[in-house]
């Protein structure tokens, strides 16, 4: 029987059966599925969310209006009032994050992750709030001075420019102090809980949402939820470790750990034959990256403009072309295969684009590990290290726009951008999240191309076998579709809701389907991927790809590149080209 990572040029005729029989089309089945439902939860409120937004036009509009020289305070006000129209608040909303909620922070006690008493909940809500109260009285402060900048401005006509510069700065002062008391407000609301049910209900769910398809596609039930039980369990543990408050403090997440315990696993007393059926690394993510696709908001992209395309679309693929070049040419790197994962995931976005890369070009399973490890050390290490670079070497008038868009065009992980970002200010937070998230759109770019270089050019080479358009699309990564036709229809109804009231789209589809929705089930998709490729690793696999440390020297090479070109493109884009864009944000 020939191996899975065997190359096969002639699949044969494309047959329809394959849209219930093939994981990639049930990674779009049930990514729609779950946004389906998020949408018939969600979507009979909007009513709900317009009186907010409505009374919040009503009482701040006016002053908000008044100048657009600078964003003033009342603009901010209005902003914050229609912010608070989120969809996800109702109480059916409430409930779906509870029950999907992963386990809860802890520092010293682990049984604080799963459960927590009234007594120490109102123990711990009076200890956060003296941290609260100091984070308040600071916010208050700068908002004194934010306001007397602003009347000075004000008294001017807004026509001085030097204090309309000096009011924005206070305004942005008052802005990162608002922040923090926010982030100090949400650990005053700590409640008892036992999300010990939760978890299991939550894990019964997930094995009939992938067991169900599975049998479909040939695997019995009963196989596949026994091993889906020890995939889950680590899923949850994976979580536990990465909501301890040092390993959350230093950015060592759940992808990390995930990846780590399976390892662990596999290269001691070695992974279970009986839980291999559950080992479905592909099966998960893509699922998560068709819901991802969802969060993909073509209007949201085109808020940040054409110097954000630039930064994420020019740069990107100039890297991952010069850096698989490199690869290829100067250190001779063993696997094609290999080079192209490794250049997708540290160009495009980590993990997902990894994957998606390596089903593209049917890379080893070991080749994909190697590259995902990779992500994830050099991940950890820049969310730390380049807000502090930024910081203390960036004039502090372009530390929140430029800082944000180097970190969000360069750090791999979502998460990770938008924790380095927040790191900065609410400003590097938006500008990094978004420069990362039209990104992301590349990740089925990326597959594609991939996809039709190996088969027309690499395996011709190789086999010496014709490949027909036929084969291009039975190695094309389905699962892409599905991301495409999710970010198109929510950046259409995204629109259709704006059109109707500004602001209704982020309350319905962004505060609404998908932070009360998709986003409550793709990470735990991308966990469960992550703990299918450490059980599916094995050390001695590896060894032969560490050979020379080229993988090491390429990752590091092409990052470099990608800091360098990411950081040249966003100063051109957002301060030479397009200064009036950078303005307004």
């Amino acid at each position: 029987m020939a191996d899975k990572n065997d190359i096969v040029v002639d699949q044969g005729k494309w047959e329809w059966s394959e849209m219930w029989k093939k994981e990639d089309w049930w990674a779009i089945w049930i990514g729609f599925f779950i946004l389906i439902a998020a949408m018939f939860i969600y979507f009979p409120h909007s009513g709900k969310m317009s009186d907010i937004i409505t009374q919040a036009q009503k009482e701040y509009g006016e002053q908000a209006g008044r100048t657009s020289a600078i964003k003033t305070i009342a603009w901010y006000r209005l902003s914050d009032a229609k912010k608070k129209a989120e969809a996800r608040k109702i109480p059916a909303g409430k409930w779906l994050a509870n029950v999907t909620h992963k386990t809860h922070s802890w520092s010293n006690n682990p049984l604080d992750a799963f459960f927590m008493s009234k007594e120490k909940a109102d123990a711990k809500a009076a200890k956060a709030m003296a941290a609260y109260e100091k984070k308040k009285a600071a916010e208050a402060q700068a908002l004194a001075a934010a306001e007397a900048a602003e009347a000075r401005a004000e008294a001017a006509g807004f026509k001085d420019e030097t204090l309309n510069a000096a009011a924005t700065q206070a305004i942005d002062n008052w802005r990162d102090a608002k922040l923090a008391a926010g982030n100090a407000k949400k650990k005053t609301q700590v409640s008892a809980y036992n999300q010990i049910g939760e978890l299991i209900l939550l894990g019964v769910f997930f094995c009939f949402l992938f067991g169900i398809p599975m049998v479909i596609m040939g695997t019995p039930f009963k196989k596949f939820a026994i091993g889906f039980i020890f995939v889950y369990g680590i899923t949850v543990l994976a979580w536990f470790f990465s909501y301890q408050t040092t390993m959350k403090h230093y950015g060592i997440g759940y992808a990390a750990w995930a990846i780590f315990l399976g390892m662990l696993i596999s290269n001691t007393v070695g992974t279970p034959k009986w839980a291999e059926p559950a080992i479905q690394t592909e099966y998960y993510i893509k699922t998560g990256l068709v819901l991802l696709g969802a969060k993909i908001l073509f209007e949201k992209i085109i808020t940040i403009g054409t110097a954000g395309i630039f930064v994420a679309w020019v740069v990107t693929p100039t890297v991952w072309l010069t850096t698989y070049w490199f690869g290829q040419k100067i250190i001779n790197m063993p696997s094609k295969r290999l080079n192209a994962v490794i250049c997708s995931d540290m160009s495009v976005c980590g993990v997902s684009a990894a994957i998606a890369a390596a089903s593209a070009c049917r890379a080893k399973k070991e080749e994909l590990t190697l590259a995902v490890g990779l992500s994830l050390v050099f991940t950890a290490i820049m969310m730390i290290a380049m807000p502090a670079v930024i910081k203390a070497t960036f004039p502090v008038d372009k530390q929140m726009i430029l800082g944000g868009a180097w970190m969000g065009g360069t750090i791999d992980a979502s998460g990770a951008v938008a924790a380095a970002g927040a790191f900065l200010g609410e400003k590097a937070l938006y500008v990094a999240a978004t420069i990362k998230m039209i990104q992301n759109v590349l990740i089925g770019v990326i597959a594609f191309f991939v996809a039709l270089y190996f088969t027309t050019r690499v395996e011709v080479a190789e086999t010496g076998a014709k490949v027909g358009l036929n084969e291009i699309w039975f190695r094309f990564p389905k699962f892409v579709i599905g991301f495409i036709v999710a970010s198109i229809t929510f950046s259409l109804i995204y629109s259709g809701f704006n059109d109707s009231l500004d602001g209704l789209g982020r309350a319905m589809i962004d505060k609404g389907a998908i932070k009360g929705g998709s986003d409550l089930f793709r990470k735990w998709f991308f966990t469960l991927s992550f703990v299918s490729i450490g059980l599916a690793t094995n050390f001695r696999e590896l060894k032969e790809h560490f050979k020379g440390g080229k993988p090491f020297i390429l990752y590091v090479t092409g990052q470099s590149l990608n800091l360098v070109l990411t950081l040249l493109m966003a100063y051109l884009m957002f301060y030479v080209v397009f200064p009036e864009l950078t303005a307004t944000i």
